[in-house]
């Protein structure tokens, strides 16, 4: 047999970088499935697929029709989506997540394979609150754990509650925010491991442990067993796990963090990223090694995935599953097919500041990066925009033979340059580069560059801003940056996008 493929270069976390908050992994065989949460995005649910548990290849979106997912304009940033849990039973998948758009719920999909196609949802009315966890116990019933936290008996194939939920266990004394549960059997105990200490700087992972699922449960004496709060790591927020075992015996923790830059109070830009850290049991209670920046070459093979496209040029009828658009995708604003080798966006709502705004954009997954597009805007207004929200974005757009760099940061909105260029397309370009702590304390976390390329090839920057004000630490919220088009009115056609790391 040939040897295995190595990765090459270092192995590092985060293992999937960029907006990819609140983990769930499960294992089934020698693969591990991963799904995470997408708020306001459209599709919902990005799930990954790895042979290691540090090479992650995104498979797919597990709600990716208008008939599974429905995020309304009225709908705040940061609404939608939240923390789903992915389980395998009796030979098929099982996704339960929390809507919190208006109308919506908690809500079950399944799958055989987990690229998809995914089921339309099963509503469950009767599961109280956010980031529902599934699972069954030896006699086949099964269990629904929710934040706060609280558990019912359910049906995951209907949906159908027993009962009234009943608390299970509140956390460490005076933590806030007991959330993201979830049960396992391991050996003798049933073990619940929950979040607490809020998704910020308080971040914490703690367990407790009872004979039956329904409790009662004994902390761990050693709670929080996993928590960065108060020191100067440079991975920060730590929390909302999720454990599985290894076909080798091994114990692993996948969470949630944070990288903040900059100066006082720090910045993280790219959202909450999905880490690794290995776990040992002792007495009977698991141990979460460092969450370290470097990984330790693994006890088992290592599968590096195909390795994912930078450049998208177009060429296939339906876009990457790692494009995300804003609430939804109507087909007839968003499509490949209609010029070939072109993404062809509609305007539909004036300007990034509205909520139905046509934008399709990949999330930043290094803290310096390079964006660029060719557009045609002959018919049209648009073009490359940085978004964390309504509120908070910037973009270089153009009309006609006009180009302008627009920031808008909470309730300012400003044109901050402006030039003419030639008729016909134009290649714009967003630059985002690391500025250095040593500069003070009031430094940001990096820099955003905003230029056109010109026709010999040489970048002409209009605008360069301060990247802090595109952070969560000033926006608020629970998403990270997206890099993408829009159009803003007309028809905005993009012969090609092109995302280059220049942070090694």
């Amino acid at each position: 047999m040939p040897p295995l493929p190595q990765p090459a270069g270092r192995l590092t976390n985060p293992v999937i970088p960029g907006f990819h908050p609140d983990p769930s992994v499960c294992r089934v065989g020698d693969d591990y499935y991963l799904a995470c949460s997408s708020f306001e995005y459209f599709p919902g649910i990005p799930l990954f697929h790895s042979r290691d548990l540090v090479h992650w290849t995104q498979i797919g979106n597990a709600l990716d029709r208008p008939e599974q997912l429905r995020l309304p304009t009225s709908m705040a940033s940061s609404g939608g989506i939240y923390a789903p849990t992915i389980r395998h039973h009796d030979g098929r998948f099982w996704l339960i997540v929390t809507n919190c758009s208006e109308g919506g719920g908690n809500l079950i999909v399944t799958a055989t394979d987990p690229a998809g196609p995914w089921s339309d949802p099963i509503w469950a009315p009767g599961v109280p609150g956010i980031d529902p966890d599934l699972v069954w116990d030896e006699d086949g019933t099964c269990w629904c754990t929710v934040a706060g936290v609280s558990q019912v008996r359910i049906d995951p194939s209907t949906g159908q509650t027993y009962g009234t939920p009943h608390r299970l266990w509140s956390g460490g004394p005076g933590a806030r925010a007991p959330e993201a549960p979830h049960l396992y059997r391991i050996g003798a105990y049933w073990y619940l491991l929950i979040a607490e200490g809020g998704t910020e700087r308080g971040h914490a992972v703690s367990i407790a442990r009872g004979r039956t699922p329904a409790g009662p449960f004994e902390p761990c004496p050693a709670n929080p067993i996993l928590t960065h709060r108060g020191t100067d790591h440079p991975v920060q927020n730590t929390g909302h796990a999720d454990l599985v075992q290894g076909p080798d015996g091994s114990w692993w923790l996948i969470l949630l963090g944070v990288r903040p830059g900059g100066g006082t109070p720090g910045w993280h830009v790219l959202g909450r990223e999905t880490f690794l850290a290995p776990v040992t049991w002792v007495d009977d209670w698991p141990v979460v090694g460092e969450v370290a920046m470097d990984l330790p070459e693994p006890p088992w093979p290592l599968f590096p995935g195909p390795v994912e496209e930078q450049r998208d040029d177009f060429e296939l009828a339906e876009l990457r599953p790692s494009w995300i658009s804003v609430r939804d995708r109507p087909a007839e604003l968003c499509t490949t097919k209609e010029r070939p080798g072109w993404l062809t966006l509609r305007g539909r709502g004036g300007s990034l500041d509205e909520p139905d705004v046509v934008f399709t954009g990949r999330r930043q997954q290094h803290l310096a990066c390079r964006a660029r597009t060719l557009t045609d805007p002959s018919q049209g207004r648009g073009g490359l925009a940085v978004r964390l929200d309504e509120q908070h974005h910037y973009a270089i757009e153009v009309s006609g033979t006009e180009v302008r760099v627009i920031a808008r940061v909470g309730s300012l909105r400003t044109v901050m340059a402006a030039r003419s260029v030639p008729a016909g397309p134009v290649v714009l370009t967003v630059t985002i580069t690391q500025s250095s702590s040593a500069h003070g304390p009031c430094t940001g976390p990096d820099v955003v560059s905003l230029g056109v390329e010109e026709a010999d090839g040489t970048f002409t920057e209009l605008a360069t801003l301060d990247g802090r004000y595109l952070s969560t630490e000033v926006a608020g919220g629970f998403t990270g940056r997206v890099i993408g088009m829009y159009a803003a009115e007309g028809t905005v056609h993009f012969d090609w996008f092109d995302y280059e790391p220049l942070d090694g």
